[in-house]
């Protein structure tokens, strides 16, 4: 096994997990539970076109090295394929597949016309000189840029890309097609067709899906411990926001760790700190903190907790010993089928991510209608929409989650799945 086969073992748990098919037990769980035939939803547990592609560019120092990417596209049965682009070392084939998909049912739970995609690229982007990531991200546009477009596919920001990246793919994609197309990706700098409001988006909508449930089971947010794993772009809005409503947050991490303090973090002290670009959590300093590790800090005793790093972080090894009332799922398939069993047994709520998580696709598609229209809205405008979509989907899934007396995870694939199949079922089959 090659070392960095091995490195994906370990970050992957000592279980062996995949996530492609960890989502397609849930989209059949969900089938059943619906009552609908095989051929209503077999489609979708299939991507409807996979690009794989090698991505060469110039190093600085002269040489050539060859990156391996991806393009997934699961199913345009609402309309348009959707979805992030990330860099990361362990990113590949199954991963980007899983979260093509989440990307569909996330679309289809808050009433999105996008079906789901995604992307990326293997590659460690700390390890990369800004010049090297632009040539990487122009080289991998110009390979996927054949079934990219404001009406075929949007990508977006994702794991390690940004507002800058995607201003890149804008402008190699406008390069290529001989004139400005601000539609073909979303989280792009206000400069150049950007949306207010689209980074906070999805912190944001993690923010009002907390309150929603903590309302559902009276516990005022006042009042309530939380605690954060992942302090990226998503994190930091949620943390930011969540503190703002007067919730005390005792735990947050990175990819360094994790800091704790019963009493409460000082967050807009944290938020500073890390806007600095390089700064890590495991080189803060505060008066009563305790660093701990990133599994300590899943553990900690706590009133919610929010997972908003990478897949797998709660599994089979250590959901027993979670210690929370309520789980909202910011990141993308953060929790296993095996670990949603047992927190399901310990009397442990669980808010999907593909109702939690979906701010950020929601805000992307706010902005691509924009800049269909080449009409843009107030910030205030934009939140206001997203708090009313948010909301709305969140009622939906809870309500359905009380009548069938199904988990919440169970309701947002079936909420999501009857659209899905309804969609499908008009459209019928080509040819």
């Amino acid at each position: 096994m090659s070392q960095n086969s091995k490195d994906k073992t370990a970050t992957k748990g000592a279980l062996a997990y995949n996530p492609y098919e960890n989502v397609k037990t849930l989209i059949c769980d969900a089938a059943k539970k619906l009552g609908l035939e095989e051929s209503a939803y077999i489609a979708f547990l299939y991507p409807e076109r996979e690009l794989k592609v090698a991505v060469p560019i110039r190093m600085d120092n002269g040489s050539v090295k060859v990156f391996e990417g991806y393009r997934v596209q699961h199913s345009c049965a609402l309309g348009p394929y959707k979805g992030g682009i990330r860099y990361h070392q362990n990113t590949d084939e199954d991963e980007v597949k899983a979260i093509a998909i989440w990307m569909t049912f996330k679309c289809a739970v808050v009433g999105l016309p996008f079906g789901g995609a995604n992307g990326g690229i293997t590659v460690d982007p700390a390890k990369l000189s800004k010049g090297e990531l632009e040539r990487l991200t122009r080289r991998f546009t110009s390979a996927i840029a054949p079934i990219i477009g404001p009406q075929r596919d949007i990508p977006a920001p994702d794991v390690n890309t940004d507002g800058e990246t995607m201003g890149w793919i804008m402008d190699t994609y406008s390069m290529l097609e001989g004139h400005t197309i601000q539609g073909v990706v979303t989280g792009k700098p206000l400069e150049i067709g950007g949306s207010p409001g689209r980074t906070e988006a999805a912190g944001r909508a993690t923010m009002i899906i907390t309150r929603e449930i903590l309302k559902k089971l009276k516990m005022p947010m006042e009042k309530t411990r939380i605690v954060i794993q992942g302090m990226g772009h998503v994190g930091r809005a949620a943390a930011k926001l969540i503190h703002e409503q007067g919730s005390t947050i005792i735990g947050v991490s990175d990819g360094s760790g994790g800091i704790y303090k019963e009493s409460g973090l000082d967050i807009p002290s944290i938020l500073r700190f890390l806007s600095t670009k390089g700064n890590l959590l495991k080189n803060y300093k505060e008066p009563g903190i305790k660093h701990i590790s990133n599994q300590e800090l899943l553990v900690l005793d706590t009133d919610v907790l929010i997972p908003a790093a990478l897949q797998n972080q709660i599994n089979e090894d250590n959901a027993a010993n979670i210690k929370t009332r309520v789980i909202v799922e910011a990141a993308n398939g953060p929790t296993t089928v095996g670990a949603d069993k047992i927190l399901h047994d310990m009397g442990i709520i669980v808010v999907p991510d593909i109702l939690a998580g979906a701010g950020g696709i929601t805000a992307s598609y706010f902005e691509w209608v924009q800049n269909l229209q080449s009409f843009f809205w107030s910030e205030d405008e934009i939140n206001e929409k997203l708090n009313g979509v948010m909301s709305k989907a969140f009622e939906t899934v809870y309500e359905i989650h009380r009548e069938k007396h199904v988990t919440l995870r169970t309701s947002a694939y079936m909420t999501a799945l009857k659209k899905l199949a309804a969609a499908r079922k008009v459209r019928g089959l080509f040819p």
